[in-house]
């Protein structure tokens, strides 16, 4: 049995997977914000409970925003503050009573479409969370390649590449930088983005929505997001070359990026021919929790 933990900010689920990757278990609790030691202690609970409900003892994997630092082996870039320098996989590890897994949640994303969602039996896979942020996470041959910074597959935090005039020098970043792809990619981006170039302040839903009513201000502006992803993505396969690129997060329910974006991307990729395939996701806001068991 293999037990996944999804640690967010505002909520803390877990699953259990059979050994063939069916679902037999799922419960969700809220985050305990005000208390580190809370935190830990409802995770344990979590497990506790249900390894009881099942008669079962599992593995455990845990996914959550952020990442171990190499310098000091604690939990830094999470948007869960309580949980930033704090020893968390150690401190899991004493009281679970076992080695586990921790990967930050889009490296468990791309895992749980690898290994067995929209991307399955792809050697190589780069999975995108397109949401309040931009994250990615690479899976090569079913293992999720996190590197010896801890950082692989974070190309939110890069420059947007092939800027264009207008584009220059891009939004501030909350990293400190300016012109992340982040800045432009993510929900509120895009919508920042619209309101600059337009004055309207709209949401990245609103102007998507717009955009299929027949508004051209707003088609104007989701043809602009669809040629910068295709870019950043087109980056991205220059560097990694990928089987497959999964999306996730809420900007991967735009449908026609899946045809618009490929068929713009081969411009910018230094191929004569594209066979990287661009898919959604098949397990939605589960791809977290389902990739952490997977770890």
């Amino acid at each position: 049995m293999r037990l996944g933990i999804d640690l967010g900010g505002t909520k803390i689920e877990i699953i259990a997977l059979d050994e063939g990757g069916k679902e037999i278990l799922r419960r969700r609790i809220p985050t305990p914000t005000a208390s580190y030691p809370a935190t830990m202690q409802a995770i344990a609970a979590l497990v506790a409970d249900a390894e009881a409900e099942l008669g079962q003892r599992g593995s455990v994997g845990i996914g959550t925003p952020g990442t171990i630092s190499r310098l000091t082996g604690y939990l830094k870039n999470s948007n869960s503050m309580q949980l930033n320098g704090q020893p968390v996989l150690q401190d899991l590890e004493t009281l679970l009573q076992r080695r586990i897994k921790l990967s930050n949640d889009a490296n468990c994303f791309a895992l749980s479409e690898a290994t067995d969602g929209a991307a399955a039996g792809a050697a190589v896979v780069f999975g995108v969370i397109l949401g309040t942020g931009v994250g990615g996470g690479v899976v090569v041959n079913g293992q999720v390649l996190n590197g010896p910074n801890g950082i692989a597959g974070e190309w939110g935090h890069n420059p947007l590449p092939w800027l264009e005039l207008p584009e220059m020098p891009g939004n501030p970043c909350y990293c400190g930088k300016q012109g992340c792809i982040e800045t432009f990619l993510s929900g509120p981006g895009m919508m920042k983005l619209h309101q600059q170039e337009t004055g309207d302040a709209l949401s990245s839903a609103e102007i998507v929505a717009r955009a299929v009513q027949g508004d051209d201000v707003c088609e104007r502006s989701l043809q602009r997001y669809e040629q910068r992803l295709a870019r950043s993505l087109a980056h991205v396969i220059n560097i990694l070359d990928p089987d497959v690129i999964v999306l996730g997060g809420g900007m991967s329910n735009i449908d026609r990026l899946y045809e618009n974006v490929p068929r713009l991307w081969g411009q910018w990729v230094f191929s004569d021919r594209v066979d990287t395939r661009l898919v959604k996701n098949q397990y939605g806001d589960s791809s977290g929790v389902r990739g952490a068991a997977w770890l």
